[in-house]
């Protein structure tokens, strides 16, 4: 489903990300780690074709993205790590705006907004304006505009951040009813007890290099924990080229 190969990309005289090479699976849950300035950011950026790497080769459904990043996007939803609204538009309006955006029929436009704001528990806020909604309020409606168009593949940066522990556990309860749907998602996240609930495989980043790709249930077996593996493979003193 996600395909990277040989990915680098710098910028100036400092390397995001040297030679990044992984797979993701059809269906998987990938929680993408690393410490801040790791190249988290910059490889899901090139992802979605917003940024343009120095090298290598992306793939999403079969679909170079540096070839094609149109009809990547249609086939993705991504959410960065600041999120943005129209805080003078509803929520309603907000999501019709964004159907509009993906040329949803207008006769099944309407129907879908109403079963995503039941699905992210925003019906009551549907008639207020996205600059009353709390910070959780914010992340959700952020999500459900990025699905609306119904994406096989989400990418989201850091979407536990700023979060307190009721808004993170709803927001993993709704990330979980998207796997079920066979959505592909890839994630970054520095919130590990959060990422070994909810991925299905696992990445490691350090220093612009891919440390460690594999499932959750192998990190588990070969290093006790993703906590201990996580901070033995970013360890500054223990990395090596």
């Amino acid at each position: 489903m996600i395909s990277i190969k040989d990915l680098r990309k710098s910028f100036n005289d400092k390397v995001a990300v040297d030679g990044i090479t992984l797979e993701v699976p059809r269906g998987a849950v990938f929680g993408f780690l690393g410490p801040n300035g790791a190249g988290k950011t910059t490889t899901l950026r090139i992802l979605m074709g917003l940024l343009q790497p120095d090298s290598g080769r992306v793939e999403i459904d079969g679909i170079n993205v540096a070839a094609d990043p149109i009809a990547v996007r249609a086939r993705v939803g991504y959410l960065p790590d600041e999120i943005f609204l129209y805080d003078y538009l509803t929520g309603y309006q907000f999501l019709d705006f964004v159907a509009d955006v993906h040329q949803l029929p207008k006769a099944d436009r309407k129907q879908r907004i109403e079963e995503l704001l039941a699905q992210f528990g925003l019906s009551e806020a549907a008639d207020e304006y996205t600059a009353n909604y709390s910070f959780g309020m914010k992340k959700k409606m952020a999500l459900a505009s990025i699905i609306i168009h119904a994406p096989r593949v989400l990418i989201l940066d850091e979407p536990f951040n700023g979060l307190d522990p009721q808004a993170t556990r709803d927001f993993r309860l709704l990330l979980d009813k998207m796997v079920e749907n066979d959505t592909t998602i890839i994630f970054s996240s520095h919130v590990l007890e959060v990422v070994e609930k909810l991925v299905t495989h696992v990445g490691i980043i350090a220093s612009g290099c891919l440390r460690l790709s594999e499932s959750i249930e192998k990190v588990t077996q070969n290093w006790g924990s993703l906590e201990k593996a996580f901070f033995e493979l970013t360890d500054p003193e223990k990395q090596t080229a």
